[in-house]
């Protein structure tokens, strides 16, 4: 009699990617998002706060990193794909210098709100233990999604961001 590895392999598979899990359980709430203020390469104070009203991806990541790397220019892709639709995306750099962080930046040619989190107190804040680690925020400052590890940045993601989004986006990005 053969046994069918299928569901065995599908059970393998799922313990070990990297998906987005729903940080509330699939219910209504999530958890409060840890405050989040920090400066760009060039000096920019950006506050998560200030971008309530929006869906907005927190990537925590590193040049060193080649997940991190890796993904960057899909994350750069979906926020193009979102633009004005009420989504920011910020790219939370772990531990670097300004001056490396814009490097790569200048580099990769990426269009991306970076900001830099020189001592790791914000990843500390947010519980990031491996890189990359990727949060949504709902418009009312909640987490709905976490993962560790890199993105599956496929439909399934956007479409559940999407359903996020608000009604009436803000017509201007606050920082």
């Amino acid at each position: 009699m053969a046994v069918d590895a299928r569901p065995i392999l599908l059970a393998a598979w799922l313990a070990l990617a990297p998906v987005p899990v729903l940080a509330d359980g699939g219910g209504s709430g999530g958890a409060a998002a840890p405050r989040l203020a920090l400066r760009t390469p060039a000096g920019e104070s950006v506050d998560l706060a200030r971008l309530r009203g929006r869906v907005v991806l927190v990537n925590f990541w590193a040049t060193w990193c080649a997940p991190c790397v890796d993904e960057m220019p899909a994350l750069a892709r979906l926020r193009e794909r979102l633009a004005g639709r009420g989504f920011e995306l910020l790219a939370v750099n772990q531990g670097e210098s300004p001056e490396r962080v814009a490097a790569f930046l200048r580099r990769t040619g990426l269009d991306l709100v970076v900001l830099l989190d020189r001592d790791k107190s914000a990843a500390d804040a947010w519980g990031v233990r491996a890189l990359p680690t990727t949060f949504v925020v709902d418009a009312t400052g909640r987490i709905r999604l976490h993962t560790e590890g890199e993105l599956d940045l496929g439909e399934g993601l956007e479409a559940t961001i999407r359903a996020l989004l608000p009604r009436n986006p803000p017509t201007s990005a606050s920082r």
